[in-house]
């Protein structure tokens, strides 16, 4: 008697690599979108937790002056645009996330007018998060949220969360 060899076909093992390859091609893009999600999110946070620094500065100082940039274009009262550039450590970090890791955002801060009573805030995507749909975020002294260099679509509301 011959006895039955058990196993699998090679038809049947094609149709598992089938099944496995529809379900990743379907699941990944999602992954990746709920990463960039969670990047943007903590690029937000970090965006208000430099906009809350930059609160306590005016608080105490009565102006926003020497919170970026680096060298001489802290002086406010100098020109239009002062304190552009990154954030110097001791005020706050650079990138986001704020606790190290891949940078996934650079946070700096522009358009600071003469009186230093005025900022904005930008998160520019970088590295991993480059290619992002929301494009960079930034945030105003007045609590305006906006997006610049977005996709087509993309609205304020998608992308602050």
């Amino acid at each position: 008697m011959f006895e039955k060899l058990r196993g699998f076909t090679l038809i049947e093992l094609m149709v598992v690599v089938a099944i496995v390859g529809i379900l990743a091609a379907i699941a990944y893009p999602s992954y990746t979108e709920q990463v960039r999600k969670t990047r943007r999110a903590d690029a937000t946070g970090a965006l208000m937790g430099f906009s809350g620094v930059l609160e306590r500065r005016y608080t105490v100082n009565g102006n926003y002056c020497d919170a970026g940039g680096g060298g001489g274009a802290n002086t406010c009262g100098v020109s239009g645009t002062n304190d552009t550039g990154s954030p110097p450590a001791t005020v706050y970090s650079a990138t986001s996330p704020v606790d190290g890791g891949t940078a996934a955002y650079n946070l700096t801060i522009n358009a600071m007018n003469a009186a230093g009573t005025t900022y904005t805030l930008h998160a520019a995507p970088t590295g991993p998060q480059t290619g992002d749909k929301c494009g960079t975020l930034t945030l105003t002294q007045d609590g305006t949220r906006n997006i610049t260099g977005q996709s087509t679509g993309v609205t304020v509301n998608d992308c602050w969360k």
